[in-house]
C-alpha cells in the first residue's frame, strides 16, 4: 500500500504533466478519445462523489470559525469570474459559440485543486476547503442564474434544465458520497486513498476527449482561447487576492482566497458544454483549456508564494 500512495502522490504532483501530455496525444489520434465524450458526465460524477466521500462536518467548522472569509471567497468567485469572462468577450467581441465556453467556466464555482494548491502555497488550507464546499453547493442555482443573466445575448437557454444537470452530475453524487462515508464510517478511508488517483485520471480523460472532438475548431481559434483563459485565470488570481487584502483579511487567507477565484470546477464547465451545447464542440473548448492552464498556473503561483514566505519565515 505505501508504494501505491507514493504513485498516486506522484500522479497528483505531475497532473500537470499527463494533461499536457493527453492533450497533445488527443490533438494527433483524436479517433482513440473522442469515443469518451459520450462518458463525461458520468467522469464528473465520480470525481464528485470522490469529493463527497472526503468531506466531513470538520470541512465547513471553517465558515463558523471564519464566516467573514469564506462570504468574501464565495462571494469573489461568484461575482469575479463570472464577470471577468464577460469582460473578455465584450473586450475581444469573441465568436458566440466560443463567448458561451468562456462564460460558462467563468459561471462554475472553485475546483478541488484549489485546495490541494492553497496546500502548496502555505495558505490557510481550511479556508479553501470551506469555500469549495460552499460554492460547489451553491451551484445548482447560482451558476445557471449567472450564466442565463449573462449569456443570454448570444443564445436562448432553459437555466432550469441546466439547474437540473448540475443536480445530476455535481450535487447528487457528493450527497452520496456524504451518505458512503456516514453509514461505513473509518472503512471508507482505504477508499479515499484511491480517489485522487481516480479524480486525475478522469479529469485527464475529460479533457482528451473534448480536445479529440473539438480538433479542427482548436487549430483555428486555440491560441485565442488560450489567450483568453490565460487572462481569465490570472485577472481571477490578483483580483480574488486584493478583494480579501481589501477586506483586510490576513495574508494566508487572502492566498486561499485567490486561488480559490483563480481556479475553476472547469471539469463542470466541460460536462455542461457537452450537455446542452452539443451541436457546438468549441463549446467546451474554453474549459478543457481552463482545466489544462489552470495546473500549470497554479502550482507556478504556490511555488512562488511558499519561497516567499520561506524568506520571510527565515
Amino acid at each position: 500500500m505505501p508504494y501505491f500512495l507514493r504513485f498516486t502522490q506522484f500522479i497528483q504532483k505531475t497532473f500537470a504533466l499527463w494533461v499536457v501530455l493527453f492533450a497533445g496525444i488527443a490533438l494527433i489520434f483524436p479517433e482513440a478519445f473522442v469515443w469518451l465524450k459520450a462518458y463525461i458526465a458520468w467522469m464528473l460524477g465520480i470525481i464528485m462523489f470522490g469529493m463527497g466521500m472526503t468531506m466531513t462536518v470538520d470541512d465547513f467548522k471553517g465558515v463558523v470559525h471564519s464566516p467573514k472569509a469564506v462570504v468574501i471567497g464565495v462571494a469573489a468567485q461568484f461575482i469575479v469570474m463570472p464577470g471577468l469572462a464577460y469582460g473578455l468577450c465584450q473586450l475581444f467581441q469573441l465568436p458566440p459559440e466560443i463567448a458561451i465556453g468562456v462564460i460558462l467556466v467563468g459561471c462554475c464555482p472553485g475546483g478541488t485543486a484549489s485546495n490541494v494548491i492553497t496546500y502548496m502555497a502555505k495558505g490557510n488550507t481550511a479556508l479553501s476547503v470551506a469555500c469549495t464546499s460552499v460554492s460547489t453547493l451553491l451551484a445548482p442555482v447560482l451558476t445557471p442564474a449567472i450564466f442565463y443573466l449573462l449569456a443570454s445575448q448570444w443564445i436562448e437557454m432553459n437555466a432550469l434544465s441546466m439547474l437540473g444537470s448540475i443536480l445530476q452530475v455535481v450535487l447528487f453524487p457528493i450527497i452520496l458520497g456524504l451518505i458512503v462515508r456516514a453509514v461505513l464510517k473509518s472503512k471508507v478511508d482505504s477508499y479515499i486513498q484511491v480517489m485522487p488517483l481516480i479524480s486525475v485520471v478522469a479529469i485527464v480523460a475529460i479533457v482528451a476527449a473534448i480536445i479529440a472532438g473539438s480538433k479542427t475548431q482548436i487549430l483555428q481559434s486555440g491560441l485565442l482561447i488560450l489567450g483568453v483563459v490565460a487572462l481569465h485565470n490570472g485577472l481571477g488570481y490578483l483580483l480574488g487576492f486584493w478583494a480579501s487584502r481589501l477586506f483586510k483579511l490576513p495574508y494566508a487567507d487572502c492566498k486561499a482566497v485567490a486561488v480559490e477565484v483563480g481556479m475553476q470546477n472547469s471539469g463542470l464547465g466541460v460536462a455542461l458544454a457537452a450537455v446542452h451545447f452539443a451541436a457546438s464542440p468549441i463549446t467546451a473548448v474554453p474549459s478543457a483549456i481552463f482545466s489544462l492552464w489552470h495546473n500549470i498556473s497554479g502550482p507556478a503561483l504556490a511555488s512562488y508564494w511558499a519561497s516567499r514566505t520561506d524568506k520571510i519565515e527565515e
